[in-house]
C-alpha cells in the first residue's frame, strides 16, 4: 500500500483537531503545526468537511473542528474522504473482480489485502492517536520485527528456512 501525501496530510490534519479538544483551529494554524502546505490542506479540509470528518465556521471565531467524537473517527474514515476505497484493483473493488485460470485465486488475495488494512485502519481512532495510545494488535504488529525489516532481507530469510 502506497500512502499519498493527501492521506498523510488529511490524517495529520484530523489529529490536530482531536488534540484541540473540540476548540476551533484555523487552516493556518493547521498547515503551520503539522508543515503542510496551506492550499493543499485548504482542499483537503474541503473533502474532509463534505464527509462530516470536520465542520469549519467562516469568520474571527471560526475554524475548522471535527465533526465528531475523535474517538469515533478511524483512519479509515479519513482516508475513505479524501482517497475513497481503503483498497481497490484499477478501481474496483476486490469482490467485483473476476480472474480466470491461474490467477482466479488473486481475487482472493486481494480482498486479504483489505481486510488486512481495515484490522488496523478502522481499528485505529483519532483518539488513538492523539493520546498516542494504539489499539493492542495495532502495537503488536507495530513492534514486530519483520515489520521493520526491508521486503529483501525478509524475502531472503524465507527463502534461506525453506
Amino acid at each position: 500500500m502506497r500512502v499519498s501525501a493527501k492521506v498523510d496530510y488529511a490524517v495529520r490534519a484530523a489529529v490536530e483537531l482531536a488534540s484541540a479538544n473540540g476548540e476551533p483551529v484555523k487552516g493556518e494554524q493547521l498547515a503551520e503545526a503539522q508543515d503542510i502546505p496551506l492550499k493543499f490542506l485548504e482542499n483537503i479540509l474541503i473533502e474532509l468537511r463534505q464527509a462530516g470528518v470536520v465542520r469549519s465556521q467562516r469568520g474571527p471565531e471560526g475554524g475548522y473542528w471535527l465533526g465528531r467524537s475523535a474517538a469515533e473517527i478511524s483512519v479509515a474514515d479519513v482516508i475513505r474522504a479524501v482517497e475513497g476505497p481503503l483498497a481497490s484493483v484499477r478501481g474496483e473493488r476486490p469482490e467485483a473482480l473476476h480472474y480466470q485460470g491461474s490467477a482466479e485465486t488473486l481475487q482472493r488475495v486481494w480482498i486479504a489485502l483489505r481486510g488486512a488494512m481495515r484490522d488496523v485502519l478502522e481499528t485505529v481512532t483519532l483518539s488513538d492517536l492523539a493520546t498516542g495510545s494504539l489499539p493492542v494488535a495495532v502495537e503488536k504488529r507495530a513492534t514486530d520485527p519483520d515489520a521493520w525489516s526491508p521486503t529483501e532481507s525478509r524475502l531472503g530469510a524465507r527463502a534461506r528456512s525453506r
